[in-house]
């Protein structure tokens, strides 16, 4: 599995984005999907996850309310919508992807190359 992520940039507070992350590969359908970031000089922190059919979901406290993460399969892509970004949502964003069950305690072996989020205050 492949994975490449998009839709980062500046946005002022308040604002929102949709992030994407487009995969490869024919098994990417039975994986589970994640979104991290690591802002400077802090550790990379799990944001948001969606279990392979997109039944189940899971949300940092920190975004709940205002990041959704979503699947098309039949499109091999993840979004996360955010929204009423604050400046310290900036950070790099990645997509991981991981086989297996449940989201925050999996061991994710596939990661995309980060887009950058910027929120000005």
């Amino acid at each position: 599995v492949q994975l490449q992520a998009s839709g980062g940039g500046l946005v002022q507070a308040g604002g929102s984005l949709r992030l994407s992350c487009a995969a490869s590969g024919r098994t990417f359908s039975s994986t589970t999907v994640a979104w991290f970031r690591q802002a400077p000089g802090k550790e990379r922190e799990f944001v948001a996850g969606v279990s392979w059919r997109g039944g189940s979901t899971d949300y940092a406290d920190s975004v709940k309310g205002r990041f959704t993460i979503s699947r098309d399969n039949a499109k091999n892509t993840v979004y996360l919508q955010m929204n009423s970004l604050k400046p310290e949502d900036t950070a790099v964003y990645y997509c991981a992807a991981a086989y297996g069950r449940g989201i925050r305690g999996l061991e994710y072996d596939y990661w995309g190359q980060g887009t950058q989020v910027t929120v000005s205050s």
